[in-house]
């Protein structure tokens, strides 16, 4: 962490949308950088699609310069085919990150839930209410995939300050 405060990439993968958030945190509190989502041509083969995902990350890294990155682990699906397209998705905004050498957390949607609103059951809107909360945004104009991914950022930051206070 430098005077700057830490920098931290929250990262909600999917093939054709993938949400991002980047957020600074500074003596306890958090930040908006900059949100947004990055929407791949769902007319093209799947390793287009994938490398997109990888290279506009490439280019969010090189202009942020995050210290960490945390990421929603696949959640179990009904669809097989699905939960294997979001592992892919998933393995291209890894890959970014590595790349790069940044080390990343992995967070289970429901831990995400539970760490921003105190259950791990909250309906998105109580999620994303929250994230604009932790954030001081009055009238948040991002979309959900960009609202889950500051929230996997925000619960990023909430974790690592309690491994710190409890030494783990």
């Amino acid at each position: 962490m430098s005077e700057k405060g830490l920098i931290v990439l929250g990262l909600d993968p999917g093939t054709r949308v993938t949400g991002y958030g980047i957020v600074r945190e500074i003596s306890g509190q958090a930040e908006l950088i900059e949100t947004g989502t990055i929407r791949t041509p769902v007319k093209k083969d799947m390793s287009t699609r994938l490398g997109v995902i990888f290279d506009r990350l490439q280019d969010l890294i090189q202009q942020h310069a995050p210290a960490e990155a945390a990421i929603e682990n696949v959640f179990v699906s009904k669809n097989p085919s699905s939960a294997l397209k979001l592992g892919q998705a998933r393995g291209a905004c890894m890959a970014a990150c590595a790349t790069n050498g940044i080390p990343m957390g992995e967070y289970e949607p429901t831990k995400v839930k539970k760490n921003l609103v105190g259950v791990g059951n909250a309906p998105k809107s109580q999620v994303a209410f929250m994230v604009a909360h932790c954030l001081g945004v009055k009238k948040p104009d991002w979309p959900e995939d960009a609202s889950d991914a500051l929230a996997i950022a925000i619960c990023h930051l909430n974790e690592r300050r309690m491994r710190k206070l409890t030494g783990m």
